[in-house]
Parts: structure tokens; C-alpha cells; sequence
């Protein structure tokens, strides 16, 4: 497994993370074979929100984790909160990331989160109490580190003017096809093309230059949640790139475009949502490839990108 350092946060943690939005649809005891599986293919981080199956996601895992035979400490979890669908609101208030994280150390059955973030910007936060709540939680012991989530590069430097903790996560979104992220540094000032629009503050950049660890969630999918690219006749070019490649390094397609993203130079982890041993191992060969330069901008162009 490849492994990276966050600054200010975990060391050595695996590239690849488990998504747990899946798991409210297993079983207690396929849950903790996917829990154990995972570890023993070198996983041993956890991502969890809130609102994953209205908290079943963390039900399950801290029903099946006694199971595993894995301590504690064995394991990085981290949750996310702020997401309230069953108001339909986004909800960063003090009230609702105290109240949250005590739910979701009740249901994980754990006495600490090792990283919380905020899941998406709430339109109405106030610094000031997100700045209460996390010194509440840091002080108590009930979370040990911070981040955010799809946020964007002025909101957290607005975070940080009230927060004492390092914000040391943002995830985002990237895959092969949903590039945005990268493609607005290639395309800048061209008026010929879409991709050249800012979107997103240049959270890539502002990043790399603050030390925040960007965790890439939906790295195989297409569109918003529209489905997975690899093997779709939507992307016939695409996938022949991943077919050459994939046959050049011995592992499969699905393997080829995680390593896409672990090749760039901001040492991201990519986030895997599967539940499935198998197509788990598959993501985790990604950490055997080391695309080079040539082979990362051929994935780049067949994915239907251009160089300007």
C-alpha cells in the first residue's frame, strides 16, 4: 500500500480510503468481513458522514468492528457532519457539529474521532461557532483533527481566522473525467473552451500551498453520481488508453485510473466506495503503477481533454 504523511494530521496513512456510504446495505457480519478485508489489503482508514444512510453506515461498521478483531487503534475514522437531509438544510451551527459528533461516536461505539469535517459549506455558517465547537471537541478528546469538505479556498482562509486547529482535509471531487479541478490551470485565459472557467478558487493550488491533504471522492465516476467510466460506451477512447495500460502493467482498468490520480504530485488519497473484495483489490493495485509523465497525459487526452 502507498502511504502518505498529512501535515498536522495522521502519518503514514494509506492512499486509499474506504467510503462507508455503502455499508447501511450489509449485514453486521459482511460488514466486518469488508472492514477486515480492507485492513489486511493495507486500509486501515475509514471515511464516514452523518448522513450515510441517516447514520446506519456507522451503525453498521460499529456493530461489525468488535467482530474484525482489530483494536481501536488499529484504525483511523473519520466522519463528516453538517449534511441534514432529513431537514433539507445544510446545518455547520455549533449546536449541530457537537450534537453530531456525539451520535457518531455512539454509533461507531468509539470514544473519539481521529478527523472530522465539515461536509459541504453550510450558506449561513458562523466561524465563530464552528471555532467553539471544534475547541470543545479537540479539548474533550472526541476529535483529534479537522477538515472540510468541497469548500472552497476563501471560505477556509475565512475559517481559519476563528479556528485554532489546522485544517488538514479537503475533499473534492476528480476523476479522469470530472478533471475540473486540474483542467482550469491548463486552459486559463482561453475563451475557446468551458474548461478554462474557474470554478473553484483554485483549490488545487491553495491546497498544495497550505499543507491541506485533498481527498478525491468519486474517483471512477462520471458526471454527478451518473455512473462509473471505466468499461461505459460513453468513453470508448478512454477506455482503450486504460485497456493498453492496464495490460502493460498487469492489473485491470479500474486500477489504472486510481493510479491516474495518486500519480499527480499533490499526494492525494483517492476515496473507494466499493463493498466488493474484489473490485477493492483491483483499486488497491493502483499503488503497484507509477504511471509516467507520458502515460498520465494519455489518460488525460483520451478522457476527451485537449492541450491548448
Amino acid at each position: 500500500m502507498k502511504k502518505i504523511n498529512i501535515v498536522n494530521g495522521p502519518a503514514n496513512v494509506p492512499a486509499i480510503v474506504l467510503g462507508c456510504m455503502r455499508m447501511p446495505a450489509l449485514t453486521v457480519d459482511e460488514t466486518a468481513n469488508v472492514i477486515r478485508n480492507a485492513y489486511d489489503l493495507g486500509i486501515d482508514f475509514f471515511d464516514h458522514a452523518t448522513c450515510y444512510g441517516d447514520g446506519e453506515a456507522e451503525t453498521r461498521f460499529g456493530d461489525a468492528f468488535p467482530k474484525t478483531g482489530l483494536r481501536r487503534e488499529d484504525v483511523i475514522l473519520q466522519s463528516k457532519c453538517g449534511l441534514r437531509f432529513d431537514r433539507q438544510i445544510f446545518d455547520w451551527s455549533k449546536e449541530n457539529i457537537l450534537n453530531s459528533v456525539d451520535d457518531s461516536l455512539r454509533r461507531l461505539k468509539t470514544d473519539y474521532l481521529d478527523v472530522l469535517l465539515l461536509h459541504r459549506p453550510d450558506l449561513l455558517y458562523e466561524p465563530e461557532e464552528i471555532a467553539e465547537a471544534f475547541d470543545r471537541l479537540y479539548e474533550s478528546g472526541k476529535v483529534r483533527h479537522f477538515g472540510v469538505s468541497n469548500t472552497l479556498p476563501m471560505q477556509i482562509e475565512y475559517l481559519k481566522k476563528f479556528v485554532k486547529q489546522p485544517l488538514i482535509i479537503n475533499q473534492l471531487q476528480l476523476s479522469l473525467e470530472q478533471s475540473q479541478l486540474i483542467d482550469q490551470d491548463l486552459y486559463m485565459n482561453n475563451k475557446t473552451t468551458e474548461m478554462s472557467v474557474m470554478r473553484d478558487g483554485s483549490a488545487l493550488d491553495y491546497c498544495r500551498l497550505h499543507d491541506i491533504t485533498i481527498q478525491a471522492w468519486s474517483p471512477l465516476q462520471f458526471g454527478m453520481f451518473r455512473g462509473v467510466f471505466v468499461d461505459h460506451p460513453e468513453f470508448p477512447d478512454l477506455n482503450v488508453a486504460l485497456e493498453n495500460l492496464a495490460e502493460q502493467y498487469g492489473v485491470s482498468k479500474t486500477a489504472i485510473a486510481i493510479a491516474w490520480i495518486l500519480r499527480h504530485p499533490a499526494k492525494m488519497q483517492a476515496i473507494a466506495g466499493t463493498m466488493n473484495p474484489e473490485h477493492l483489490k483491483e483499486i488497491v493495485d493502483a499503488c503497484k503503477v507509477d504511471l509516467s509523465r507520458e502515460e498520465w497525459y494519455r489518460l488525460y487526452l483520451a478522457s476527451g481533454k485537449f492541450l491548448p
